[in-house]
């Protein structure tokens, strides 16, 4: 079952369903409250986790390429490890196609498996909350666009911690829009003066594909779907309907035939992600091209020193 995250979690302000779900935020907090795990620590690997506090897109997958790329690139024998869940196929597929992946019900055994083939560096695409692995270094994923939606925990609001929480942490990252970017920053450092803020931007990559002069209809499945279509809007792509599913939706014929018909009543293109792309299988795919992105880390020395360090 595929659920969209409530509107109200990313309004400026708590708004009424917030204040009338917030006895259960504050259940959820004393239950979490007592779950603490005896934390593996491994010695033979440097462990990154990638994750976010944020319910929804933060950029977690694209930061994990991102790094495993320049780690590559240093002659650093590293690799993806991701805890396998069935509904996220995929960002299974996608990490496949740009490294090695290392996948287990448990993420301690995906480390293992890492271990056993030698790899120095193991990046993990989420598992902040795992408190079972004690993480070399942690990098804490925000969507600048969205940031902290309304400031409030599950289910008054998208925040799986207190944002006071990031005390805990020395590393976050920003991505997306550049917009209100001064604002934020302050909110962190007024909880964290010393944390290490990263920022990064994405770009699309094969544009080139596609003919600008014609107009698209726009969708995807994504947990940063406006983060999506901000971007290709801002590099020339004529957007003039985008639908929004659920993150990870799996689409069915009929959502496909649906698309289809819409696009040719406007007379228009079709455009999607390369994670939705994946999911289609073998759905009309002729029909629907995907942008492929990329994410630009601004001082990217200034990353990768931070995670070496």
């Amino acid at each position: 079952m595929h659920l969209k995250k409530p509107k109200f979690w990313d309004y400026k302000e708590p708004s009424i369903y917030s204040y009338i779900l917030w006895p259960i935020s504050i259940l959820i907090k004393i239950i979490n409250s007592f779950k603490t795990k005896q934390k593996v620590k491994n010695y033979k690997i440097k462990t990154i986790c990638v994750g976010n506090i944020y319910l929804g897109g933060t950029g977690k997958t694209s930061l994990v390429i991102k790094i495993n790329e320049i780690l590559t690139k240093k002659n650093i024998k590293s690799c993806f490890v991701k805890k396998y869940y069935k509904n996220q196929i995929d960002e299974q597929k996608l990490l496949k196609s740009r490294g090695n992946l290392f996948s287990s019900k448990k993420r301690v055994e995906a480390l293992n498996q890492a271990v056993e083939n030698n790899y120095q560096v193991a990046i993990f695409d989420d598992g902040l909350q795992d408190y079972s692995i004690n993480y070399d270094v942690h990098l804490l994923c925000f969507n600048s666009l969205n940031w902290i939606g309304n400031g409030m925990t599950i289910p008054s609001g998208p925040l799986r911690e207190d944002l006071k929480h990031l005390k805990k942490y020395n590393h976050i990252f920003l991505n997306g829009s550049s917009e209100n970017l001064t604002n934020i920053k302050e909110q962190i450092l007024n909880i964290h003066p010393k944390i290490n803020i990263h920022e990064g931007k994405y770009v699309p990559t094969n544009l080139n594909e596609f003919e600008l002069n014609n107009e698209y209809i726009a969708f995807s499945g994504i947990g940063n779907h406006k983060t999506f279509i901000s971007m290709i809007k801002e590099f020339g792509v004529k957007v003039i309907k985008d639908i929004e599913f659920p993150d990870h939706y799996y689409y069915r014929t009929e959502d496909i035939n649906k698309i289809l018909e819409i696009s040719k009543k406007l007379n228009c293109k079709i455009i999607t992600t390369e994670k939705d792309y994946l999911r289609l299988d073998e759905k009309k795919i002729d029909e629907i091209k995907f942008v492929k992105s990329d994410l630009r880390i601004i001082n990217e020395n200034k990353l990768i020193e931070a995670i070496l360090n």
